[in-house]
C-alpha cells in the first residue's frame, strides 16, 4: 500500500465555495466559526464545554444504550457511549443517508475521517475524550436516492412502496435483493463475508435504520464508532423549545434568508429555507408544516391545527415533528456535545448558510471539515499512468483537455500555438498604437482583423490536433480507457462505486489501508495505491 496527497482544488471536482473555504478567503470567513486546525479546536472545546448541559448528556447516553441493547457492540464503543456523561467528552460527527449496503464509497471515507480526527484530537488534547459519531439520516424521506447501490457498474435496487421516514421502513422485499446480489459475488472468502453481512443486516433486522446500524457497527466497531438514530422522542423533547420557537416565530427562515441573500452574491447556494422548516411525521408520511393566519396545515393531508393545538401536539408528541435540512444541523448540535461536523462539499455549503441562525438561537456553531476524498488505483493502473506520462493531478483533467495535452506533448512537431497567439496579439497592439496616432476610425478594422487572425490560428491548431490524434490513435484509446476506468461516468469513483467491489479483492485490508492513509486535518485529496 502507498498513498499520496494532492490539493482538493487540483482535481477540478470541488466548488468555488469549498475552494475559498479551504483557502480561508476573506469572502467566506463571516459564514463559519472556528477553522479546522488545532487552534480552532482548542477554541471550540472551550465554547462547547460552556454551553452543553449534563442533563442532556445523561439523556443522550440513555438513548444510545437503549439503541445498542440488541446489537453486539465493541468494548470501545460501549466505553465511548458511557463517557458521553462526562463534561470533558466531546463528539466528532458525520452524517449520511441510509443508502442500501452503504451506497457510494464515500460513506466509508466520511466515517474513517471522523474516527481518525477523533484519534488525532485525543493525542493533541489529552485532558479531553473525543467520540466518533455516525448520525443516521433516518428521518429522510427521499427513498429514490437511497434504494440502490452500484456493483461493477450495474444497479442493485430495492423496490418497495415509498412513504414516511426511511429509517422506519420495514425490510419487505429484501430477501429477493439479497438472493440476486449474492449470486454476483462468487464464493471467495471475502464474497462469503459480504454475502453474510448483507443477509444479517437486511434479512435478519426489522427496519432500515437497524440494518444500517448493523452494517456500520460491523465495519467500524473496533474503532469505537457510535451510531445514533435521532428519531427518538426523548431527544426531540430536548429540541422541543427550538421547534416551538420555529412554529411561533419562523426564526430559521428570517436568519437563513438574510445569509442566503448575501452568500449568493458570490456563490451558488445549496438550499432555500421555508417559512417553517419542520415536517410533520407519521408512519407513512413526512409532510411540510404550513402556517397561514394562525392555522397550521400539513401539506398533502387534511390535517389542520390551531396554534394552541399544534403546540399541544408538540408537547405531547414531539416525535411527530421532524427538522428539515435547515434545522437538522441545529438539532444535531443541541443534542450532541459536538465540536466538528465532517461532510462533503455540498453538505458544508449549506452548513455555511446557517451560522447566523445558530447565533440567533445561541447554540455554538461547529467546526466544518471537508471529508477526505479518495481515488483508489491498482498497481497495474499506476504502471499505465506512468507509461502514458500522466500524473495523478492530470488524471482528473477533463478528458478532451487531457487528450489534447498528451497528444501535443507526444508530437514530433514542436510548434507552440500559445507563443504564436501571443506574438500575433503583440503585433496587433503595435498596429492599434499606430491607428491611435493616425486615424482612430482605423482601430475598428484592426480589431476585426485581429479576431479573424486569432480565429484562423485556433482553427489551424484544431486541425493539427486532429491530425496528431489520428497518428497517435493507439495512445488516445489507451488514455480514454484508463481514465474511464478511474473516473466512471466522468465522475469521482467515490460517488459511483460501492465498497463491496474493493472488499471482494482486498477484504479487511481495504478498511485498514483507508484508516492509515486518511489524514483529515491535512485537508487534501488522497490517492491510494492498492
Amino acid at each position: 500500500m502507498k498513498f499520496t496527497h494532492i490539493p482538493f482544488q487540483t482535481t477540478g471536482f470541488f466548488s468555488k465555495i469549498m475552494s475559498d473555504y479551504l483557502d480561508q478567503k476573506e469572502s467566506i470567513q463571516p459564514y463559519y466559526n472556528n477553522f479546522p486546525n488545532l487552534k480552532g479546536f482548542a477554541s471550540q472545546i472551550q465554547e462547547k464545554g460552556e454551553n452543553f448541559s449534563l442533563k442532556t448528556r445523561k439523556e443522550l447516553v440513555c438513548v444510545l444504550q437503549d439503541q445498542y441493547r440488541n446489537i453486539t457492540a465493541s468494548e470501545a464503543t460501549l466505553e465511548n457511549i458511557k463517557s458521553l456523561e462526562n463534561k470533558d467528552t466531546f463528539t466528532i460527527t458525520t452524517g449520511h443517508q441510509l443508502n442500501l449496503f452503504t451506497g457510494p464509497l464515500y460513506f466509508l471515507y466520511k466515517i474513517i475521517s471522523t474516527i481518525n480526527l477523533s484519534e488525532t484530537l485525543a493525542e493533541q488534547f489529552p485532558l479531553q475524550r473525543f467520540v466518533p459519531v455516525y448520525w443516521m439520516a433516518s428521518e429522510d424521506h427521499d427513498f429514490e436516492e437511497i434504494n440502490y447501490f452500484k456493483f461493477k457498474g450495474k444497479k442493485v435496487t430495492w423496490d418497495r412502496p415509498d412513504g414516511g421516514a426511511v429509517g422506519r421502513f420495514s425490510l419487505e422485499g429484501m430477501q429477493k435483493v439479497f438472493t440476486s446480489f449474492s449470486k454476483q459475488l462468487g464464493d471467495s472468502k471475502n464474497a462469503v463475508y459480504l454475502s453474510e453481512l448483507f443477509e444479517k443486516a437486511y434479512v435478519s433486522q426489522t427496519s432500515l435504520a437497524e440494518a444500517t446500524r448493523y452494517i456500520a457497527n460491523e465495519l467500524f466497531k473496533m474503532y469505537g464508532l457510535v451510531i445514533l438514530d435521532a428519531d427518538d422522542q426523548r431527544l426531540k423533547n430536548i429540541f422541543a423549545p427550538v421547534m416551538k420557537d420555529e412554529l411561533l416565530h419562523k426564526t430559521s427562515w428570517s436568519s437563513v434568508s438574510n445569509t442566503t441573500t448575501n452568500l449568493e452574491k458570490e456563490y451558488k447556494v445549496q438550499v432555500n429555507p421555508r417559512e417553517i422548516n419542520l415536517f410533520y411525521l407519521t408512519e407513512n408520511s413526512r409532510e411540510r408544516i404550513i402556517e397561514n393566519q394562525g392555522q397550521y396545515t400539513i401539506h398533502n393531508t387534511d390535517l389542520v391545527f390551531s396554534e394552541a393545538e399544534i403546540l399541544k401536539e408538540l408537547e405531547n408528541h414531539s416525535d411527530r415533528f421532524s427538522p428539515n435540512v435547515i434545522m437538522r444541523p441545529l438539532y444535531q448540535e443541541v443534542i450532541l456535545p459536538n465540536l466538528c461536523y465532517i461532510g462533503g462539499g455540498g453538505e458544508l455549503a449549506y452548513w455555511l448558510q446557517l451560522k447566523a441562525y445558530f447565533n440567533t438561537v445561541q447554540i455554538p456553531f461547529p467546526i466544518l471539515l471537508l471529508r477526505n476524498s479518495v481515488q483508489i488505483v491498482s498497481k497495474k493502473q499506476v504502471k499505465k499512468l506512468h507509461n502514458l506520462d500522466i500524473s495523478f493531478e492530470e488524471m482528473f483533467m477533463k478528458q478532451h483537455l487531457l487528450l489534447a495535452k498528451k497528444v501535443q506533448e507526444n508530437s514530433d512537431i514542436q510548434f507552440s500555438f500559445a507563443d504564436a497567439t501571443e506574438l500575433l496579439t503583440q503585433q496587433f497592439l503595435a498596429l492599434r498604437r499606430i491607428a491611435n496616432e493616425t486615424d482612430v476610425s482605423f482601430i475598428g478594422a484592426v480589431d476585426a482583423q485581429q479576431r479573424k487572425q486569432l480565429k484562423g490560428l485556433e482553427n489551424l491548431e484544431k486541425r493539427l490536433l486532429r491530425a496528431e490524434k489520428r497518428k497517435q490513435v493507439d495512445r488516445i484509446h489507451r488514455i480514454i480507457a484508463l481514465q474511464d476506468q478511474l473516473l466512471p461516468n466522468k465522475s469521482l469513483e467515490e460517488r459511483q462505486r460501492n465498497f463491496s467491489e474493493y472488499y471482494l479483492i482486498h477484504g479487511q485490508n481495504l478498511i485498514i489501508a483507508l484508516k492509515e492513509s486518511l489524514k483529515p486535518l491535512e485537508q487534501a485529496f488522497t490517492i491510494l495505491e492498492l
